[in-house]
Protein backbone atom coordinates (compact mmCIF):
# COMPACT_ATOMS: atom_id res chain seq x y z
CA UNK A 1 0.00 0.00 0.00
CA UNK A 2 1.27 3.48 -0.87
CA UNK A 3 2.36 5.60 2.11
CA UNK A 4 -0.33 8.03 3.26
CA UNK A 5 0.29 10.32 6.24
CA UNK A 6 -1.70 13.17 7.71
CA UNK A 7 -1.09 16.26 9.76
CA UNK A 8 -4.26 16.83 11.77
CA UNK A 9 -4.15 20.05 13.81
CA UNK A 10 -7.00 21.45 15.85
CA UNK A 11 -7.90 25.10 15.09
CA UNK A 12 -8.00 26.07 18.76
CA UNK A 13 -5.13 28.47 18.25
CA UNK A 14 -2.14 29.19 16.00
CA UNK A 15 0.27 26.57 14.73
CA UNK A 16 2.97 26.19 17.38
CA UNK A 17 6.51 25.45 16.26
CA UNK A 18 6.10 21.94 17.70
CA UNK A 19 3.12 21.39 15.43
CA UNK A 20 5.11 22.73 12.50
CA UNK A 21 7.81 20.14 13.19
CA UNK A 22 5.17 17.38 13.31
CA UNK A 23 3.87 18.54 9.93
CA UNK A 24 7.44 18.61 8.60
CA UNK A 25 8.22 15.05 9.72
CA UNK A 26 5.00 13.81 8.10
CA UNK A 27 5.86 15.70 4.92
CA UNK A 28 9.42 14.34 4.79
CA UNK A 29 8.26 10.78 5.42
CA UNK A 30 5.72 11.03 2.61
CA UNK A 31 8.24 12.47 0.15
CA UNK A 32 10.85 9.90 1.15
CA UNK A 33 8.51 7.07 0.20
CA UNK A 34 6.77 8.71 -2.75
CA UNK A 35 3.59 8.92 -0.70
CA UNK A 36 0.83 11.41 0.06
CA UNK A 37 0.85 14.21 2.66
CA UNK A 38 -2.65 15.12 3.86
CA UNK A 39 -3.89 18.07 5.91
CA UNK A 40 -7.00 17.31 7.96
CA UNK A 41 -8.57 19.96 10.20
CA UNK A 42 -9.82 18.38 13.43
CA UNK A 43 -12.35 20.97 14.53
CA UNK A 44 -14.63 18.77 16.66
CA UNK A 45 -13.93 20.91 19.75
CA UNK A 46 -16.29 23.74 18.89
CA UNK A 47 -16.04 25.24 22.39
CA UNK A 48 -12.33 25.97 21.99
CA UNK A 49 -12.49 26.80 18.27
CA UNK A 50 -10.68 30.07 17.47
CA UNK A 51 -11.77 32.11 14.48
CA UNK A 52 -8.94 32.51 11.98
CA UNK A 53 -6.85 29.64 13.36
CA UNK A 54 -7.59 27.29 10.45
CA UNK A 55 -6.52 29.88 7.89
CA UNK A 56 -3.43 30.63 9.97
CA UNK A 57 -2.45 26.94 10.05
CA UNK A 58 -2.79 26.59 6.29
CA UNK A 59 -0.97 29.86 5.59
CA UNK A 60 1.87 28.76 7.88
CA UNK A 61 2.29 25.42 6.11
CA UNK A 62 2.34 27.15 2.74
CA UNK A 63 4.96 29.66 3.91
CA UNK A 64 7.11 26.77 5.14
CA UNK A 65 6.71 25.04 1.77
CA UNK A 66 4.88 22.06 3.28
CA UNK A 67 2.11 21.97 0.70
CA UNK A 68 -0.46 19.20 1.32
CA UNK A 69 -1.28 16.82 -1.50
CA UNK A 70 -4.83 16.66 -0.14
CA UNK A 71 -6.62 19.01 2.22
CA UNK A 72 -9.31 21.68 2.64
CA UNK A 73 -7.76 23.98 0.04
CA UNK A 74 -6.48 21.31 -2.32
CA UNK A 75 -9.39 18.86 -2.13
CA UNK A 76 -9.05 15.16 -2.86
CA UNK A 77 -11.09 11.99 -3.24
CA UNK A 78 -11.00 11.23 0.52
CA UNK A 79 -12.67 14.50 1.60
CA UNK A 80 -14.15 16.39 3.21
CA UNK A 81 -10.95 17.23 5.07
CA UNK A 82 -12.62 19.20 7.84
CA UNK A 83 -14.14 17.07 10.58
CA UNK A 84 -17.09 19.38 11.19
CA UNK A 85 -18.15 18.51 7.62
CA UNK A 86 -18.06 14.77 8.39
CA UNK A 87 -20.44 14.66 11.38
CA UNK A 88 -22.86 12.13 9.90
CA UNK A 89 -20.03 9.72 9.18
CA UNK A 90 -19.06 9.49 12.83
CA UNK A 91 -22.62 8.86 14.03
CA UNK A 92 -22.91 5.95 11.64
CA UNK A 93 -19.82 4.29 13.06
CA UNK A 94 -20.73 5.09 16.67
CA UNK A 95 -24.08 3.33 16.19
CA UNK A 96 -22.24 0.31 14.73
CA UNK A 97 -20.26 0.06 17.96
CA UNK A 98 -23.44 0.24 20.05
CA UNK A 99 -25.05 -2.51 17.99
CA UNK A 100 -21.98 -4.74 18.45
CA UNK A 101 -21.87 -4.07 22.19
CA UNK A 102 -18.56 -2.21 22.00
CA UNK A 103 -20.06 1.12 23.02
CA UNK A 104 -23.09 2.35 24.95
CA UNK A 105 -25.37 5.33 25.56
CA UNK A 106 -24.66 7.34 28.73
CA UNK A 107 -27.43 9.59 30.03
CA UNK A 108 -25.56 10.96 33.03
CA UNK A 109 -26.01 14.69 33.58
CA UNK A 110 -23.02 16.92 34.43
CA UNK A 111 -24.42 17.12 37.96
CA UNK A 112 -24.55 13.34 38.27
CA UNK A 113 -20.98 13.01 37.04
CA UNK A 114 -19.78 15.62 39.47
CA UNK A 115 -21.68 13.94 42.28
CA UNK A 116 -20.00 10.63 41.46
CA UNK A 117 -16.56 12.23 41.59
CA UNK A 118 -17.30 14.03 44.85
CA UNK A 119 -18.58 10.82 46.46
CA UNK A 120 -15.46 8.88 45.59
CA UNK A 121 -13.15 11.71 46.57
CA UNK A 122 -14.86 11.81 49.96
CA UNK A 123 -14.02 8.12 50.27
CA UNK A 124 -10.37 8.89 49.57
CA UNK A 125 -10.36 7.89 45.89
CA UNK A 126 -8.75 10.78 44.07
CA UNK A 127 -8.51 9.31 40.56
CA UNK A 128 -12.04 8.17 39.84
CA UNK A 129 -12.60 7.07 36.25
CA UNK A 130 -15.78 6.25 34.38
CA UNK A 131 -14.73 2.65 33.81
CA UNK A 132 -15.85 -0.95 34.32
CA UNK A 133 -16.07 -0.39 38.09
CA UNK A 134 -18.19 2.75 37.85
CA UNK A 135 -20.22 1.84 34.78
CA UNK A 136 -22.93 -0.15 36.57
CA UNK A 137 -23.42 2.61 39.16
CA UNK A 138 -24.23 5.26 36.57
CA UNK A 139 -27.18 5.95 34.26
CA UNK A 140 -26.28 4.31 30.94
CA UNK A 141 -27.64 1.69 28.57
CA UNK A 142 -25.51 -1.03 30.20
CA UNK A 143 -26.86 -0.42 33.70
CA UNK A 144 -30.52 0.49 32.98
CA UNK A 145 -31.27 -2.08 30.27
CA UNK A 146 -32.68 -1.97 26.76
CA UNK A 147 -36.28 -0.94 27.51
CA UNK A 148 -35.34 2.00 29.71
CA UNK A 149 -32.74 3.07 27.15
CA UNK A 150 -35.33 3.11 24.35
CA UNK A 151 -37.64 5.14 26.56
CA UNK A 152 -35.02 7.78 27.27
CA UNK A 153 -34.06 7.97 23.62
CA UNK A 154 -37.68 8.40 22.58
CA UNK A 155 -37.93 11.39 24.92
CA UNK A 156 -34.84 12.98 23.34
CA UNK A 157 -32.96 12.73 26.61
CA UNK A 158 -29.46 14.17 26.16
CA UNK A 159 -26.79 11.51 25.96
CA UNK A 160 -23.19 10.78 25.10
CA UNK A 161 -21.83 7.60 23.54
CA UNK A 162 -18.96 5.93 25.40
CA UNK A 163 -16.50 3.24 24.42
CA UNK A 164 -16.97 0.08 26.50
CA UNK A 165 -13.43 -0.63 27.58
CA UNK A 166 -12.85 -4.27 28.57
CA UNK A 167 -11.53 -4.85 32.07
CA UNK A 168 -7.97 -5.94 32.86
CA UNK A 169 -6.61 -6.63 29.39
CA UNK A 170 -3.19 -5.73 28.00
CA UNK A 171 -3.31 -3.54 24.91
CA UNK A 172 -0.07 -3.24 22.99
CA UNK A 173 1.29 -1.76 19.80
CA UNK A 174 4.68 -1.28 18.17
CA UNK A 175 5.83 2.33 18.01
CA UNK A 176 8.47 2.91 15.33
CA UNK A 177 10.31 5.37 17.58
CA UNK A 178 9.67 3.93 21.04
CA UNK A 179 9.40 0.22 20.41
CA UNK A 180 6.77 -1.95 22.08
CA UNK A 181 4.25 0.01 24.18
CA UNK A 182 1.74 -1.74 26.46
CA UNK A 183 -1.22 -0.50 28.47
CA UNK A 184 -3.53 -2.33 30.86
CA UNK A 185 -7.17 -1.49 30.27
CA UNK A 186 -7.65 -1.16 34.04
CA UNK A 187 -5.79 2.17 33.62
CA UNK A 188 -8.24 3.41 30.99
CA UNK A 189 -11.65 5.06 31.22
CA UNK A 190 -14.70 4.57 28.97
CA UNK A 191 -13.86 7.45 26.65
CA UNK A 192 -16.70 9.57 25.27
CA UNK A 193 -16.99 9.02 21.51
CA UNK A 194 -19.98 11.27 20.74
CA UNK A 195 -20.49 14.35 22.92
CA UNK A 196 -23.85 15.66 24.13
CA UNK A 197 -23.81 18.30 21.37
CA UNK A 198 -23.65 15.54 18.77
CA UNK A 199 -20.05 16.22 17.80
CA UNK A 200 -17.54 13.36 17.90
CA UNK A 201 -14.57 13.50 20.20
CA UNK A 202 -11.04 13.43 18.89
CA UNK A 203 -10.74 9.71 19.60
CA UNK A 204 -13.60 8.49 17.42
CA UNK A 205 -13.15 11.01 14.61
CA UNK A 206 -9.41 10.41 14.50
CA UNK A 207 -9.69 6.63 14.13
CA UNK A 208 -12.59 6.70 11.68
CA UNK A 209 -10.92 9.30 9.49
CA UNK A 210 -7.56 7.56 9.52
CA UNK A 211 -9.28 4.35 8.44
CA UNK A 212 -11.44 5.91 5.72
CA UNK A 213 -8.56 8.02 4.40
CA UNK A 214 -6.35 4.91 4.32
CA UNK A 215 -3.65 6.42 6.52
CA UNK A 216 -0.68 4.07 6.71
CA UNK A 217 1.44 5.89 9.32
CA UNK A 218 0.40 8.12 12.21
CA UNK A 219 3.25 10.48 13.12
CA UNK A 220 2.31 12.80 15.98
CA UNK A 221 3.55 14.32 19.24
CA UNK A 222 4.23 12.22 22.31
CA UNK A 223 1.35 13.88 24.17
CA UNK A 224 -0.93 11.55 22.17
CA UNK A 225 0.92 8.40 23.24
CA UNK A 226 -1.43 7.68 26.15
CA UNK A 227 -4.47 8.07 23.87
CA UNK A 228 -3.21 5.43 21.48
CA UNK A 229 -4.45 2.61 23.74
CA UNK A 230 -8.03 3.82 23.20
CA UNK A 231 -7.37 4.13 19.48
CA UNK A 232 -6.10 0.55 19.30
CA UNK A 233 -9.22 -0.55 21.19
CA UNK A 234 -11.34 1.23 18.60
CA UNK A 235 -9.54 -0.50 15.76
CA UNK A 236 -10.20 -3.78 17.52
CA UNK A 237 -13.87 -2.91 18.12
CA UNK A 238 -14.38 -2.09 14.45
CA UNK A 239 -12.44 -5.15 13.27
CA UNK A 240 -9.87 -2.99 11.49
CA UNK A 241 -6.69 -4.22 13.18
CA UNK A 242 -5.21 -5.58 9.95
CA UNK A 243 -5.45 -2.10 8.45
CA UNK A 244 -4.31 -0.24 11.57
CA UNK A 245 -1.62 2.36 10.78
CA UNK A 246 1.87 2.20 12.23
CA UNK A 247 2.40 4.66 15.06
CA UNK A 248 5.30 7.02 15.74
CA UNK A 249 5.25 9.45 18.66
CA UNK A 250 7.68 12.36 18.38
CA UNK A 251 9.62 13.79 21.34
CA UNK A 252 8.72 17.13 22.86
CA UNK A 253 10.44 20.38 21.95
CA UNK A 254 11.80 21.62 25.28
CA UNK A 255 12.40 25.09 26.69
CA UNK A 256 15.87 26.61 26.14
CA UNK A 257 16.77 25.42 29.64
CA UNK A 258 15.88 21.86 28.66
CA UNK A 259 13.30 21.70 31.44
CA UNK A 260 9.67 21.37 30.35
CA UNK A 261 7.78 21.77 27.10
CA UNK A 262 8.33 24.91 25.03
CA UNK A 263 5.30 27.20 25.28
CA UNK A 264 4.19 30.44 23.70
CA UNK A 265 4.96 32.18 27.00
CA UNK A 266 8.60 31.18 26.65
CA UNK A 267 8.80 33.15 23.43
CA UNK A 268 7.39 36.23 25.13
CA UNK A 269 9.74 35.80 28.08
CA UNK A 270 12.96 35.24 26.14
CA UNK A 271 12.24 37.40 23.11
CA UNK A 272 12.03 34.86 20.30
CA UNK A 273 9.12 33.59 18.17
CA UNK A 274 7.40 30.24 18.69
CA UNK A 275 4.87 30.58 15.85
CA UNK A 276 5.66 30.58 12.10
CA UNK A 277 3.74 33.82 11.39
CA UNK A 278 2.51 36.78 13.41
CA UNK A 279 -0.51 35.91 15.56
CA UNK A 280 -2.89 37.93 17.68
CA UNK A 281 -4.93 36.04 20.27
CA UNK A 282 -8.64 36.78 20.64
CA UNK A 283 -7.64 38.41 23.93
CA UNK A 284 -5.57 40.92 21.95
CA UNK A 285 -2.17 39.54 22.95
CA UNK A 286 0.29 39.71 20.05
CA UNK A 287 3.00 37.18 19.18
CA UNK A 288 5.64 37.81 16.53
CA UNK A 289 6.21 35.04 14.01
CA UNK A 290 9.44 33.64 12.58
CA UNK A 291 8.61 35.17 9.18
CA UNK A 292 8.15 38.65 10.61
CA UNK A 293 11.24 38.22 12.81
CA UNK A 294 13.25 37.87 9.61
CA UNK A 295 13.64 34.13 9.08
CA UNK A 296 13.74 32.44 5.70
CA UNK A 297 11.31 29.49 5.61
CA UNK A 298 13.89 27.03 4.31
CA UNK A 299 16.22 27.91 7.21
CA UNK A 300 13.47 27.31 9.75
CA UNK A 301 12.61 23.98 8.09
CA UNK A 302 16.28 22.90 8.28
CA UNK A 303 16.47 23.90 11.96
CA UNK A 304 13.22 22.12 12.87
CA UNK A 305 14.25 18.93 11.11
CA UNK A 306 17.23 18.57 13.42
CA UNK A 307 15.15 19.05 16.58
CA UNK A 308 14.83 15.45 17.68
CA UNK A 309 16.13 13.85 14.48
CA UNK A 310 19.70 13.10 13.44
CA UNK A 311 20.82 12.14 9.93
CA UNK A 312 23.62 10.01 11.37
CA UNK A 313 26.33 12.26 9.87
CA UNK A 314 27.96 15.60 10.69
CA UNK A 315 26.04 17.36 7.91
CA UNK A 316 23.73 20.12 9.12
CA UNK A 317 22.67 22.09 6.05
CA UNK A 318 19.95 20.37 4.02
CA UNK A 319 17.39 21.65 1.56
CA UNK A 320 14.00 20.01 1.85
CA UNK A 321 14.69 17.52 -0.94
CA UNK A 322 17.93 16.52 0.75
CA UNK A 323 16.09 16.09 4.03
CA UNK A 324 13.49 13.87 2.40
CA UNK A 325 16.17 11.63 0.93
CA UNK A 326 17.85 10.87 4.26
CA UNK A 327 14.94 11.18 6.69
CA UNK A 328 13.93 8.13 8.71
CA UNK A 329 11.73 7.68 11.75
CA UNK A 330 14.25 5.23 13.18
CA UNK A 331 16.67 8.13 13.68
CA UNK A 332 14.14 10.20 15.66
CA UNK A 333 15.12 10.47 19.32
CA UNK A 334 12.89 9.29 22.17
CA UNK A 335 14.01 12.14 24.43
CA UNK A 336 13.02 15.78 24.18
CA UNK A 337 14.93 18.26 22.00
CA UNK A 338 16.06 21.56 23.55
CA UNK A 339 15.03 24.66 21.60
CA UNK A 340 18.24 26.59 20.90
CA UNK A 341 17.35 29.94 19.36
CA UNK A 342 21.00 30.86 18.78
CA UNK A 343 21.27 27.74 16.62
CA UNK A 344 18.15 28.79 14.73
CA UNK A 345 19.78 32.15 14.03
CA UNK A 346 22.92 30.37 12.81
CA UNK A 347 20.88 28.35 10.32
CA UNK A 348 19.17 31.49 9.09
CA UNK A 349 22.50 33.22 8.63
CA UNK A 350 23.82 30.32 6.55
CA UNK A 351 20.81 30.49 4.25
CA UNK A 352 20.98 34.27 3.90
CA UNK A 353 24.61 33.92 2.75
CA UNK A 354 23.54 31.78 -0.20
CA UNK A 355 20.26 33.51 -1.00
CA UNK A 356 19.94 35.65 -4.12
CA UNK A 357 20.28 39.30 -2.99
CA UNK A 358 17.34 40.19 -5.22
CA UNK A 359 15.10 37.90 -3.15
CA UNK A 360 16.31 39.53 0.07
CA UNK A 361 15.62 42.94 -1.46
CA UNK A 362 12.07 41.81 -2.28
CA UNK A 363 11.57 40.82 1.36
CA UNK A 364 13.07 44.04 2.71
CA UNK A 365 11.32 46.50 0.41
CA UNK A 366 7.87 46.39 2.10
CA UNK A 367 9.51 46.90 5.51
CA UNK A 368 11.34 49.97 4.26
CA UNK A 369 8.15 51.26 2.67
CA UNK A 370 6.44 51.06 6.06
CA UNK A 371 9.08 53.44 7.43
CA UNK A 372 8.45 55.87 4.59
CA UNK A 373 11.58 54.90 2.64
CA UNK A 374 11.10 54.01 -1.03
CA UNK A 375 14.19 52.66 -2.74
CA UNK A 376 14.95 51.56 -6.28
CA UNK A 377 14.89 47.75 -6.39
CA UNK A 378 18.19 47.51 -8.24
CA UNK A 379 19.94 49.69 -5.68
CA UNK A 380 18.39 47.76 -2.80
CA UNK A 381 19.58 44.50 -4.36
CA UNK A 382 23.12 45.89 -4.43
CA UNK A 383 22.83 46.89 -0.76
CA UNK A 384 21.67 43.37 0.14
CA UNK A 385 24.58 41.86 -1.80
CA UNK A 386 27.06 43.87 0.28
CA UNK A 387 25.40 43.35 3.66
CA UNK A 388 24.00 39.80 3.59
CA UNK A 389 27.23 38.43 5.10
CA UNK A 390 26.72 40.57 8.20
CA UNK A 391 23.17 39.71 9.21
CA UNK A 392 21.45 36.82 10.99
CA UNK A 393 17.87 37.79 10.17
CA UNK A 394 16.56 39.75 7.21
CA UNK A 395 15.34 42.58 9.44
CA UNK A 396 18.91 43.31 10.53
CA UNK A 397 19.46 44.92 7.13
CA UNK A 398 17.13 47.78 7.98
CA UNK A 399 19.08 48.63 11.12
CA UNK A 400 22.58 48.11 9.72
CA UNK A 401 21.92 50.10 6.55
CA UNK A 402 19.90 52.93 8.12
CA UNK A 403 22.72 55.41 7.29
CA UNK A 404 22.04 54.84 3.57
CA UNK A 405 18.40 55.91 3.78
CA UNK A 406 18.47 58.66 6.39
CA UNK A 407 20.65 60.76 8.65
CA UNK A 408 23.13 59.30 11.12
CA UNK A 409 21.42 59.07 14.46
CA UNK A 410 24.37 58.81 16.83
CA UNK A 411 28.13 58.37 16.42
CA UNK A 412 30.05 55.71 18.28
CA UNK A 413 31.82 58.15 20.59
CA UNK A 414 33.85 55.42 22.30
CA UNK A 415 35.41 54.36 19.00
CA UNK A 416 36.10 57.97 18.05
CA UNK A 417 37.79 58.60 21.38
CA UNK A 418 40.09 55.59 20.87
CA UNK A 419 41.13 56.18 17.23
CA UNK A 420 40.70 59.82 16.32
CA UNK A 421 43.57 62.24 16.46
CA UNK A 422 43.41 65.96 15.63
CA UNK A 423 45.87 65.57 12.73
CA UNK A 424 43.32 63.36 10.93
CA UNK A 425 40.96 66.30 10.47
CA UNK A 426 43.11 67.92 7.80
CA UNK A 427 43.68 64.64 6.02
CA UNK A 428 39.94 63.94 5.96
CA UNK A 429 39.28 67.37 4.50
CA UNK A 430 41.85 66.68 1.78
CA UNK A 431 40.32 63.26 1.05
CA UNK A 432 36.88 64.82 0.81
CA UNK A 433 38.15 67.29 -1.79
CA UNK A 434 39.80 64.47 -3.79
CA UNK A 435 36.68 62.36 -3.71
CA UNK A 436 34.45 65.25 -4.77
CA UNK A 437 36.46 65.56 -7.97
CA UNK A 438 36.25 61.85 -8.79
CA UNK A 439 33.82 60.92 -11.55
CA UNK A 440 34.07 57.12 -11.22
CA UNK A 441 32.76 56.65 -7.69
CA UNK A 442 33.21 52.88 -7.47
CA UNK A 443 34.72 50.78 -4.69
CA UNK A 444 37.74 49.82 -6.80
CA UNK A 445 38.47 53.42 -7.84
CA UNK A 446 38.05 54.72 -4.27
CA UNK A 447 40.53 52.12 -3.04
CA UNK A 448 43.02 53.36 -5.63
CA UNK A 449 42.66 56.91 -4.30
CA UNK A 450 42.55 56.35 -0.53
CA UNK A 451 45.11 53.56 -0.03
CA UNK A 452 48.09 55.39 -1.59
CA UNK A 453 47.16 58.61 0.23
CA UNK A 454 47.13 56.90 3.61
CA UNK A 455 50.45 55.17 3.02
CA UNK A 456 52.21 58.19 1.57
CA UNK A 457 51.22 60.30 4.59
CA UNK A 458 52.38 57.72 7.13
CA UNK A 459 48.92 57.18 8.57
CA UNK A 460 47.64 53.96 10.10
CA UNK A 461 45.36 52.26 7.58
CA UNK A 462 43.18 50.65 10.27
CA UNK A 463 42.50 53.96 12.02
CA UNK A 464 41.70 55.81 8.84
CA UNK A 465 39.33 53.15 7.47
CA UNK A 466 37.47 52.78 10.77
CA UNK A 467 37.10 56.54 11.10
CA UNK A 468 35.86 56.71 7.52
CA UNK A 469 33.20 54.13 8.36
CA UNK A 470 32.28 56.14 11.44
CA UNK A 471 32.15 59.38 9.47
CA UNK A 472 29.69 58.05 6.90
CA UNK A 473 27.63 55.62 9.02
CA UNK A 474 28.16 56.46 12.70
CA UNK A 475 29.85 53.13 13.47
CA UNK A 476 33.40 51.83 12.94
CA UNK A 477 32.12 48.38 12.02
CA UNK A 478 30.60 47.26 8.76
CA UNK A 479 31.47 45.61 5.44
CA UNK A 480 34.26 46.72 3.14
CA UNK A 481 34.53 50.49 3.60
CA UNK A 482 34.98 51.13 -0.11
CA UNK A 483 31.73 49.32 -0.86
CA UNK A 484 30.04 51.43 1.80
CA UNK A 485 31.34 54.60 0.20
CA UNK A 486 30.08 53.50 -3.21
CA UNK A 487 26.64 52.64 -1.83
CA UNK A 488 26.26 55.97 -0.07
CA UNK A 489 27.28 57.96 -3.14
CA UNK A 490 29.68 60.79 -3.73
CA UNK A 491 27.50 63.69 -2.63
CA UNK A 492 26.66 62.27 0.80
CA UNK A 493 30.14 60.83 1.34
CA UNK A 494 31.83 64.19 0.74
CA UNK A 495 29.27 65.96 2.89
CA UNK A 496 29.56 63.55 5.83
CA UNK A 497 33.36 63.31 5.81
CA UNK A 498 33.63 67.10 5.74
CA UNK A 499 31.12 67.57 8.55
CA UNK A 500 32.70 64.79 10.64
CA UNK A 501 36.23 66.19 10.41
CA UNK A 502 35.20 69.82 10.92
CA UNK A 503 33.49 68.90 14.19
CA UNK A 504 36.73 67.45 15.50
CA UNK A 505 39.25 70.09 14.43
Amino acid sequence: MSVRVRFAPSPTGPLHIGGARTALFNYLFAKKHGGTFILRIEDTDQVRYVHGAEEYIQDSLEWLGLIPDEGPRKGGKYGPYRQSDRKKIYHKYALELIESGKAYYAFDTPEELEGMRAEHEAAGETATKYDAHIRMLMRNSVSIGEERTKELLSKDTPYTIRLKVPHDQVIGFEDIIRGQVNFNTSELDDKVLIKADGMPTYHLANVVDDHLMEITHVIRGEEWLSSTAHHVLLYMAFGWTEMMPKFSHLPLILKPSGQGKLSKRDGSQFGFPVFPLDWQDPSGEFFQGFREFGFLPEALVNFLALLGWNPGTEQEIFNVDGLAQVFSLEHVSKSGARFDFDKALWFNQQYILTTDPERIATLISPMLNETGVHVDHGYLTKVCSVYRERIKVVHDLIKTTAYLFGDIGEYDTEAIHKMWSPELAGHFQTLAQSLSAEESFTADRLREIITPYVKSNGLKMGNVLQMLRTAISGSPSGPDVYQMLELLGKEKVVERIGEFSSRRE
